[in-house]
């Protein structure tokens, strides 16, 4: 790096226990090293940005005041904690970071006992932090736990129900509430609007500790009382800022705002507060993208901005306009079509409108585009419910995030045979975000709902007419998957037309193998179907489109004319197409030789698409030696 020999603390820092060597004059001076090492590396190396150059200061503090790995820090999303990561012994592996037998982008305890627990989904820390704290009360052991969560995450129910729990359990949980105004697009709702109203002031706080310490050392109180002690603190709020915490309705003692990037002011307040007993919560206001002006200004784009100029904070964009587009960007313009065609059309999406592209819908009818915040269970019983009413809703939500829905699909869509569609973006492998984000069991978790269609393009056309088909009425709930990335094709936008629900078709003729596919890795499957030619194979391929309902017809003249069968997934091989191709052949006495390939059933790590085709076997190359070696 050209500005290591600047790097003069970072550099002898290489866990917490060095950090805390140093005196609280010096971590400003690590606060900006470690700023100027992670734009330095995440320029070249593609990561999450903003969000945790905004954690910095936050980061250093909390591993200077707590005991760390001892005392427990619980993420909430890995987006925040890169500076934990390089703090914590892995510095120069953070190089690698998110790259093929590199490090995670997130938390894992697998990886350091300094990473407490997963944090690839939000909205699981208080939860995760809570049942910490207790499991070390039960084991008295003498040990810390924070639980660090982003304001966008607080709009997710799981946090409530953490917070309910923490409010009645007896424990000294710290939550911290990262507030940097911003999920990864603009933070929405109720929950939002309040964090940037909320007012403490400094004569508040310092009012409260006095008191706090005066009827401590008098023996007046205990800490973890919850009574009288509690509602004279409220008291003593409305007084002086003329409003009380929601925080506080819990029986959570309630700190802050304070300062996120001034770190000798975070250490001191952690002081302060870490040995209170019961329960608690300070409130951090951050910047993210704090230290570099471009995220600062833009911070939605600096998400994850890819690679970019350090030195300007120009973008560098590899992909060319005359490239096929992105499947998201596919969804987005189709969507804008049928909504201008049928007013019954809304989009409803958890946060995610800038990732799932339904930013464009957004631009021409706003009010026909619902962002319910980082609740994927809400998106789903809301969209129930508008389908309830007669309105069609296209509710887009990353495929392993639908995993958080599951039981409202069952529950609030699909038992009352409701019209609404589910667009899951990213299925399948999605890359370098790792085995949080793999959205490789969508098919298997869906095949056994009644009432629901699952589908999945095998290009860019099908994904329009599927969306189409999808939007007839009667259709009921109707599931498309489709991967991260660009497609195959550059002219897409062709007429609608409708793929028949229950239907696949033969993409090309063959004799002895049967090569059944679903969804966009039938275009891989076929690279190797072109090179068996060379070896002297034929096999036929067919493109079920359906996973449910299943097209029988056609899975008959498979099983008639086909001694050998490969069926290829990009989806858990467990439960998927594979399962049901061979369930389909046992029920009707047909005895072909089957091999599924798809995702094993093991948690895929991180790397690139092709790297991890190449790990599943679902390559072009692999799949050749399959239809070799049957």
């Amino acid at each position: 790096m050209d500005k290591a020999k600047e790097l003069t603390l970072l550099y002898n820092i290489n866990s917490p226990e060095d950090l805390r060597k140093l005196s609280t004059n010096e971590l400003t001076q690590v606060c900006n090293e470690l700023r100027q090492y992670m734009i330095d590396i995440l320029s070249d190396t593609p990561g999450h940005f903003g969000s945790s150059l905004g954690a910095i200061e936050l980061t250093v503090a909390l591993h200077y005041v707590f005991n760390t790995p001892n005392d427990r820090i619980v993420w909430d999303v890995g987006h925040q904690a890169y500076s934990h990561k390089i703090l914590t012994g892995r510095r120069e592996d953070f190089r690698r970071l998110r790259k093929f037998g590199g490090i995670s982008g997130f938390p894992n305890p697998t990886e350091s006992e300094y990473d407490s627990f997963v944090a690839g989904h939000a909205s699981n820390s208080i939860s995760a932090a809570l049942g910490i704290a207790i499991a070390s009360t039960l084991k008295e052991e003498n040990r810390k736990v924070v639980a660090v969560i982003g304001d966008g995450s607080m709009t997710g129910g799981l946090a409530f129900e953490g917070l309910n729990n923490a409010s009645s359990a007896p424990n000294d949980l710290l939550i911290i509430l990262n507030d940097n105004n911003m999920a990864i697009d603009d933070p929405v709702g109720g929950m939002s609007k309040y964090l940037v109203n909320i007012t403490t002031s400094q004569t508040y706080n310092r009012l409260r500790f006095n008191l706090y310490k005066w009827f401590r050392k008098h023996g007046l109180i205990k800490d973890g009382g919850k009574g009288r002690i509690l509602r004279f603190n409220n008291s003593i709020k409305a007084l002086l800022t003329n409003q009380n915490t929601m925080f506080e309705g819990f029986n959570i003692r309630y700190f802050g705002p304070v300062n996120g990037h001034d770190v000798n002011g975070l250490v001191r307040t952690l002081n302060d507060i870490k040995e209170m007993k019961g329960p608690k919560l300070l409130h951090v206001r951050t910047t993210k993208g704090k230290g570099f002006e471009p995220a600062e200004r833009n911070a939605t784009e600096w998400h994850a901005p890819g690679k970019f100029n350090k030195e300007t904070g120009e973008r560098i964009i590899s992909r060319s306009i005359d490239e096929p587009q992105l499947y998201q960007d596919i969804f987005g313009y189709t969507l804008v079509e049928l909504a201008k065609q049928d007013s019954r059309i809304v989009g409803i999406t958890p946060a995610m409108s800038t990732g799932c592209s339904m930013t464009h819908l957004l631009k021409v009818m706003p009010n026909r585009v619902f962002d319910v915040g980082i609740a994927e269970g809400h998106a789903v019983t809301f969209s129930a419910g508008l389908a309830k009413e007669g309105i069609l809703p296209f509710c887009n939500i990353y495929s392993s995030f639908m995993q958080r829905a599951y039981d409202n699909i069952i529950h609030d869509a699909a038992l009352q045979n409701l019209d609404l569609v589910l667009c899951l973006d990213r299925a399948g492998l999605v890359g370098e975000d790792g085995a949080t984000h793999h959205g490789v069991l969508d098919l298997a978790y869906l095949r056994p709902i009644p009432n629901i269609t699952i589908a999945s393009p095998y290009n860019e056309i099908d994904l329009r007419n599927l969306m189409y088909t999808a939007s007839q009425p009667g259709a009921g709930v109707f599931a498309i998957r489709y991967p991260r990335g660009k497609g195959e094709l550059k002219d897409w936008q062709r007429p609608f037309e409708i793929l028949p629900i229950g239907k696949g078709r033969q993409v090309s003729k063959g004799k002895d193998i049967a090569i059944i596919s679903i969804g966009p890795i039938g275009n891989i499957a076929q690279e190797a179907i072109s090179q068996a030619k060379e070896h002297g194979l034929t096999p036929a391929h067919y493109d079920m489109i359906y996973l449910k309902p299943i097209d029988e017809e056609l899975l008959h003249e498979i099983g008639k004319n086909y001694p050998k069968i490969i069926t290829i997934e990009n989806g858990t091989i467990t439960g998927g197409l594979g399962t049901a191709v061979m369930e389909f052949m046992a029920e009707h006495n047909y005895s072909p030789i089957i091999q599924k390939l798809g995702v094993p059933d093991e948690f895929i790590p991180h790397g690139t698409i092709p790297e991890l085709y190449t790990l599943c076997k679902i390559n072009a190359k692999s799949i050749l030696n399959t239809i070799i070696n049957i």
